[in-house]
């Protein structure tokens, strides 16, 4: 028998591997499914991949790879026996435990035992071989056997690596030395020393200063001038901003090039004026409740007992759609926020409904598709499969007596938050994260991974249209933007219980005056026309500088809506910092209406006897003695060398650096990296630069048309190579690379925000599409000096442009996102979404009909378009026509 196995095994000998250093074994959990080692099939691990496939995939993974030896994996889970006194009696496992084997299921351990079974599986023929089998086997399969068996479990021991490192103390801690520059760091209005990022700021424990992040593979992040620093003043140590708690911060060491933990982070930052030991969080902790009963949580406890619709007894619910997310740990950002894409049609379209065929085009490596991650979340989600109703109540004994089969209680997302957080600080950890910045992370992720596709990211973009007024001259400009969720301020002097609120205030001071308890505390009331009012209402324009005047001044800016999305998402803007910097949460409620007409904030774009701001260039300031002589003079212009030098160490074209400052009057390199950022997709960007004949003001270079248009500026292969090899159209990625100055980077956030032309359009020459884009109207093209926005798009351009998708301005309320926490890192989420006209709660895997959903303290709350087409939607249920709901 043993030499007809190894003769058996011989043919397959050079696919089996053993698991090196570094190889990940998915041996808990399926890569098309959520089927695991106690689904009925069990899971099927390739001997030479290591990935894991349930019965219904395994024979995809044979048939496109040729891989024939599998091992089978089986846990069965029982019920312990019981004696006469109650007590469990022990007993013999006949099969083995796989070491490192995660549970799937949630039961008492006290309770249940598992008894685990291995075998090899020979395909096509599903020839089965028992394991252990030690003495039949050939060494190598042996050993290839049990190296599999023994292996930690890939996410396992990706969160294990993850915590470890998370751990570290730097060893630059407590040898940093801070200069004594007198350097304070207020609460808030952040931005980049070097630019004008806002997000992902950070500060340098050395010497205070605030810079930018590196830019990450989604697109998000910044111009990398934290990093710049470092390798210009080796100051290694640096914290976020924003993620400032009592209980610590995030904070990268460049010269350990990982996160790193700070003994002394509190005396660290007492020395910018930043003072954590005063930082209070109330209410919870790792998603916990804090179970303090003391005054000074009440509100936060009421908060979470609101949400969570507490001491009411809520219906559950099972089937299509109502499927629970397992919390992963601080996940419920993720779970709620795929809930709600996963209610929409254009989601569950894009990816369930195109199931199959994302699964046969999928990379030989499925858990790092972002394709074939959705897909598979969309289909546990909707398919029922995982969302079973337990057995009657006269047949749960007797089947709990024969064998263990409780009902799976919702999914475990592991293989999707490992690849949509790989590469990001933030997500890829194990703390919470707050719910708005995923969505946004996600939807970029949706944009880049839909090329040549359905993109169901489109129902949410909407063009933003941004009026600015100069104040002394009253002339105005206008731009646009793209968008995809609409933030709403939440004034607090406009609350209808304002009266009360001062007297809780005064009694509250008080209280801490003769130390006594404090009163009882009260929420803020805001109607939601007065969230709206505030939106709308014209806000300052830092720093901003006057076309008109050729000079800065002052000036004003208000919103519009230029489009409306199919799907509105309008997140209510609750967390602050206040005057001591600790970071914290309103505490309010908005009575956000079920019904929303919005057709009052439509943009109408230029009105009659409005002036527009012209769109020049600042004068080129020359002393007075040279003036005259300037019109014969062949010496290089003015130029700020060092403000250049400043803008190339950025990666900006050293020329177009200097154009920059020139254009911009030698203000600085603010200003010049604005204009940089209105001017980098002209063809002309990167080109030396040319003097007029003579020194007035003149049309800015967008204007000058075809004389400046370099006719040879054809991309290097190498980079039109790699662009074509992620699947981009040849003609595409030559503009892309010309409209960036070949810079790869930017080439590819072009692609994604400029979809191909029409087939018509695609039919016209490289040549003749170039100078399309050059000669066309540029009436509602941006003035470059008074926009600081970094995604202005001309609504003229509608071939190059964004897909909008729009409509009326009215909606209807369908889901929204609750917080419970002190502030977005830590606390919990939990999401509402209203189906077959009943509301239903999805709190982590429990999924069950509200009787009171908490509209009034959602965080993001999300709207459909009324007057939908429906001929032209594809509802899911359709997939799972045979799928019923059940309820309890």
């Amino acid at each position: 028998m043993a030499a007809d196995l190894g003769e058996l095994l011989v043919p397959y000998m050079p696919t089996i591997r053993v698991p090196r250093t570094g190889d990940r074994v998915f041996k808990s959990e399926c890569a098309f499914s959520y089927d695991s080692p106690e689904s009925e099939g069990g899971l099927y691990v390739c001997m030479n991949t290591f990935l894991g496939f349930g019965r219904e995939h395994v024979e995809r993974h044979y048939r496109k790879t040729g891989q024939s030896v599998y091992m089978l994996l089986k846990r069965h889970v029982k019920e312990k026996a019981t004696g006469a006194a109650g007590g469990a009696i022990s007993r013999r496992r006949n099969g083995r435990v796989f070491l490192d084997l995660e549970l799937n299921r949630d039961f008492n351990g006290d309770e249940y035992e598992c008894e685990d079974e291995a075998k090899l599986v020979i395909f096509p023929d599903h020839f089965e071989i028992p394991l252990p089998n030690i003495e039949e086997l050939p060494a190598l399969v042996t050993i290839a056997c049990d190296a599999v068996l023994n292996a930690a479990s890939a996410y396992k021991k990706q969160e294990s690596d993850s915590w470890d490192e998370e751990i570290q103390v730097s060893k630059h801690a407590r040898s940093l030395r801070q200069q004594d520059n007198g350097v304070r760091i207020p609460p808030s209005g952040w931005k980049c020393q070097k630019c004008e990022m806002r997000e992902n700021l950070w500060l340098n424990l050395t010497d205070g200063a605030v810079l930018c992040g590196k830019w990450f593979f989604d697109g998000a992040g910044g111009n990398g001038h934290a990093l710049d620093h470092y390798k210009d003043t080796n100051f290694p140590l640096a914290v976020k901003l924003d993620n400032i708690t009592a209980d610590g911060a995030d904070i990268y060491s460049f010269d350990e090039e990982e996160a790193v933990l700070d003994p002394h982070i509190s005396e660290h930052l007492q020395h910018f004026g930043i003072d954590m030991l005063q930082m209070q969080q109330n209410g919870t902790e790792n998603g916990h409740l804090n179970t303090d009963n003391s005054d000074s949580v009440r509100p936060r406890v009421s908060e979470w007992e609101v949400i969570q619709e507490s001491g009411m007894k809520l219906k559950a619910v099972y089937g299509s759609g109502f499927t629970g997310i397992k919390n992963l740990g601080n996940s419920c950002y993720l779970g709620t926020t795929m809930q709600v894409l996963f209610s929409i049609p254009e989601f569950q379209r894009a990816y369930v409904g195109n199931l199959q065929r994302i699964y046969d085009y999928s990379p030989l490596d499925p858990t790092t598709d972002f394709s074939t991650q959705m897909a598979k979340l969309g289909h546990g989600l909707l398919s029922g499969l995982y969302s079973k109703p337990p057995m009657k109540s006269e047949f749960i004994e007797q089947v709990m007596r024969e064998e263990y089969k409780h009902q799976l209680k919702g999914i475990s997302p592991k293989m999707l938050k490992a690849m949509v957080s790989k590469g990001h600080p933030e997500f890829s950890s194990n703390r919470q994260q707050d719910a708005h910045e995923f969505f946004l992370h996600l939807i970029n992720l949706v944009e880049r991974n839909s090329a040549g596709s359905e993109n169901p990211s489109d129902v949410f973009r909407y063009l933003v249209e941004e009026r600015v007024q100069c104040c002394q001259t009253q002339k105005v400009c206008y731009n646009q933007k793209v968008d995809y969720l609409m933030q709403l301020p939440a004034p607090m002097e406009a609350a209808s219980n304002r009266e009360e609120l001062i007297a809780y205030e005064t009694k509250r001071r008080e209280a801490e005056e003769n130390m006594s308890a404090p009163p009882e505390p009260v929420r803020a009331r805001i109607p939601f026309t007065a969230c709206l009012q505030a939106f709308a209402e014209p806000e300052n324009v830092p720093d901003f500088w006057s076309s008109a005047l050729q000079a800065k001044s002052a000036g004003v800016k208000t919103s519009r809506f230029a489009s409306f999305p199919e799907y509105l998402v309008v997140q209510i803007k609750k967390f602050t910092f206040g005057v001591d910097w600790v970071p914290k949460k309103l505490d309010l409620s908005v009575d956000v209406p079920d019904f929303l007409d919005l057709s009052r904030l439509r943009g109408t774009g230029l009105q009659a006897g409005e002036e527009e701001l012209p769109d020049l260039t600042p004068p080129i300031v020359l002393p007075e003695d040279t003036r005259d002589d300037s019109m014969n003079s062949s010496d290089s212009p003015d130029i700020d060398e060092s403000a250049a030098m400043q803008l190339a160490e950025m990666g900006f074209p050293l020329e177009a650096c200097r154009k920059a400052v020139y254009y911009t009057g030698n203000m600085g390199p603010e200003m010049a990296f604005n204009w940089i950022i209105a001017h980098m997709e002209e063809p002309d960007f990167a080109e030396p630069l040319a003097l007029p004949s003579f020194m007035e003001p003149g049309p800015s270079m967008a204007s000058l048309g075809l004389a400046a248009t370099p006719l040879d500026n054809q991309p290097p292969e190498e980079s039109i190579a790699i662009l074509t090899s992620m699947g981009f159209p040849r003609r595409h990625t030559v503009q892309a690379l010309k409209a960036t100055n070949n810079n790869l980077e930017r080439a590819l956030d072009w692609i994604f925000t400029h979809p191909e032309r029409e087939e018509e359009e695609e039919e016209t020459s490289d040549d003749l599409l170039d100078m399309s884009d050059i000669t066309e109207p540029n009436d509602n093209t941006f003035s470059n000096a008074n926009t600081n926005s970094h995604s202005t798009l001309s609504p003229d351009q509608d071939a190059s442009g964004p897909r909008i998708k729009d409509g009326p301005g009215r909606y209807e309320l369908f889901a929204f996102i609750s917080h419970m926490g002190a502030s977005t890192m830590s606390g919990r989420y939990v999401c509402h979404i209203k189906k077959e006209g009943r509301w239903v709660i999805f709190n982590d895997h429990k999924v069950c009909l509200s009787e009171r959903p908490p509209k009034d303290l959602g965080y993001i709350y999300f709207y459909r378009r009324l007057q939908h087409d429906f001929s032209c939607i594809v509802i899911i249920h359709n997939y799972y026509s045979t799928t019923q709901r059940v309820s309890m």
